[in-house]
């Protein structure tokens, strides 16, 4: 059956247990079950303190992820609008979305990652992208086959847009499904102090600012051996450092909240220096600034732009004159 947060109960009736408690002092002695948690006719939401390195300089910003089951058909790769009566074209997805929103001195960039994921064993299915600048747009789409990624690119440069199909790699990964992976959300994707090296697609965002091809890179991904106490705007929180390197100079850090469900609460990526292996330039960080578990769409009238707050997020500045009167 599929469970979809837009049908459930009135928003008054969740504000009880609306938002999940800051300190996480580490996993329980039993979990809840990825059915109990995730198909509650909610979505999780978490807001980030945002910096990125861009044109040199680091720039400061904000994210929010959107974590949510749907129903998904297979052949058209998008949200079902009947699941039952094409039950059989229909799966449930764990879509992810990550926001990231950052000034370059006039003019800000908005972008959208979009990540469906087959929520019985996490495998990709759909990978979407947006970039929204003053430049222009791009717009990305990656699917994914049994043997197979298909790209389709649309951008404002000459010469970058067009179809492309690369082959799939056997245990391939994408790097924006280690956002989901890392969390280890139906178990433990590494033990302590275990480490595995995958095949890699780098993020739809790493290769638009870089303007690179799309092409299989090599990761190799560690978990400490003991989980830390880390201190973020939301809170302290014990958690579980997973250390990722690939063959294209880069590191990343991602620490992970112990207790269930495991939110990513700080994560970071440089890049190395050549020959010398150590990290250099910081291109990407995050800090988790709140979160909650919200039905979102239905919080779209005036004034429930107020749930904000509890994800450490600012509403958009919008001069008074423009925003509706109430009669």
């Amino acid at each position: 059956m599929f469970r979809h947060a837009r049908h459930g109960a009135a928003v008054a009736m969740l504000i009880a247990a609306l938002f999940i408690p800051a300190l996480g002092s580490g996993a329980g002695a039993s979990e809840p079950t990825f059915e109990s948690h995730w198909q509650d006719d909610r979505a999780e939401l978490a807001g980030y303190r945002y910096r990125v390195t861009r044109y040199g300089e680091a720039r400061t910003g904000q994210a929010v992820m959107i974590t949510v089951t749907e129903p998904f058909s297979e052949s058209k790769r998008v949200k079902s609008d009947n699941p039952a009566k094409h039950a059989a074209d229909t799966f449930e997805a764990l879509k992810m979305n990550l926001v990231r929103d950052f000034q370059t001195g006039i003019y800000d960039y908005n972008t959208m990652t979009s990540v469906f994921l087959r929520s019985r064993d996490f495998s990709l299915s759909k990978i979407s992208f947006s970039s929204a600048e003053w430049c222009g747009h791009v717009y990305e789409e990656l699917l994914v086959d049994r043997n197979a990624v298909r790209q389709t690119l649309h951008s404002y440069f000459e010469g970058e847009s067009g179809d492309r199909t690369l082959p799939w790699q056997a245990s391939g990964i994408s790097e924006d499904q280690l956002f989901i992976l890392l969390r280890g959300l139906r178990g433990e994707f590494l033990r302590p102090g275990e480490k595995k090296t995958l095949p890699l697609l780098p993020s739809s965002i790493v290769r638009r600012l870089a303007h690179r091809p799309l092409a299989w890179v090599s990761v190799t991904v560690e978990r400490a051996a003991k989980p830390e106490r880390v201190k973020v705007p939301a809170g302290t929180f014990a958690a579980d450092l997973y250390l990722v390197k690939t063959t294209d100079s880069r590191v990343g850090a991602f620490w992970v909240e112990r207790a269930y469900p495991h939110r990513i609460v700080r994560w970071s990526w440089s890049t190395t220096v050549a020959g010398k292996g150590r990290a250099n330039e910081a291109t990407e960080s995050a800090e988790l600034a709140g979160s909650a578990r919200l039905p979102y769409w239905e919080l779209h009238a005036e004034g429930q732009e107020t749930y904000l707050k509890s994800l450490g997020l600012s509403p958009l500045s919008l001069p008074s004159a423009t925003l509706p009167r109430r009669r």
